[in-house]
């Protein structure tokens, strides 16, 4: 499959932080069982995976901006394009040795996402978007899932982390959104559950209180995949305000409704 040159700055950056993570990743799962636990070892992993994609990134593209969750924003000379990077979504699972985190780097071109990647090292499974070109998984195109009946359909849902988000507004959405699905899942990766939703493994999934790092890259997966994202209570950008639902056209639709009441 042949890429922009853009797309395949991210994945080499993507997967040399994904070998470090990897690496990483056996230490902690040693670390379970020591007294010291892996809390502060995790922690020092983020910013070496955050680091080494700074450092591939600029390398490559000197002028552009990077914001990171680990390091903020570095300013570059090129005012247009900045990259959104989440070095490690999925900290906790990581910390328990869970392999259901991810590398997401997206790139942003006044304003707009232009680009999107997000790699598993744990599985070794590489999503790619780009604007007007399709998204990927390991080379195959994605598209989601075509179900039209609430009923049939597996959603995912993100918990708010405990003393930040409305805890009883969440309550009451699950519980009006379980009584309606075949399934809800509760996965601990923002990106991953888009790169679900554009792979059709999701037939749709919504949270609240999200950073730009955690779905840049995974919007434009699901978009791209034929998929709806919008922000929760209106039609606006869900990269600007954090609360985002997603889905094929029929289930964000339907999604929006119960979660709209």
């Amino acid at each position: 499959m042949l890429y922009s040159a853009t797309i395949n700055v991210m994945v080499k950056a993507a997967r040399r932080a994904g070998r470090s993570l990897k690496r990483d990743l056996g230490e902690v799962e040693h670390l379970q069982v020591s007294l010291k636990g892996p809390a502060n070892f995790v922690s020092l992993a983020d910013k070496r995976a955050e680091e080494i994609l700074y450092q591939d990134l600029a390398k490559a593209r000197p002028g552009y901006g990077f914001i990171g969750e680990e390091g903020g924003t570095r300013e570059g000379t090129d005012k247009s394009h900045t990259w959104i990077v989440d070095p490690l979504d999925g900290t906790t699972n990581f910390l328990h040795g869970i392999p259901q985190f991810a590398i997401s780097i997206g790139l942003v071109r006044e304003g707009t996402v232009i680009a999107g990647v997000i790699y598993n090292p744990a599985n070794d499974e590489l999503y790619i978007a780009e604007r007007g070109k399709g998204a990927f998984l390991n080379d195959q195109r994605l598209r989601v899932a075509g179900r039209r009946q609430l009923n049939e359909c597996v959603v995912a849902c993100g918990l708010p982390h405990i003393g930040r988000g409305d805890h009883e507004e969440f309550r009451r959405e699950m519980t009006a959104i379980q009584d309606r699905v075949a399934g809800l899942r509760r996965f601990g990766a923002a990106s991953l559950d888009l790169a679900f939703v554009a792979a059709g493994r999701l037939d749709g999934y919504w949270e609240r209180d999200l950073q730009s790092w955690d779905i840049a890259a995974g919007m434009l997966m699901v978009r791209e995949a034929g998929g709806t994202v919008t922000d929760i209570a209106t039609p606006g950008d869900a990269l600007v305000t954090g609360h985002v639902v997603c889905g094929n056209e029929f289930v964000h639709g339907e999604l929006v409704k119960i979660l709209r009441k």
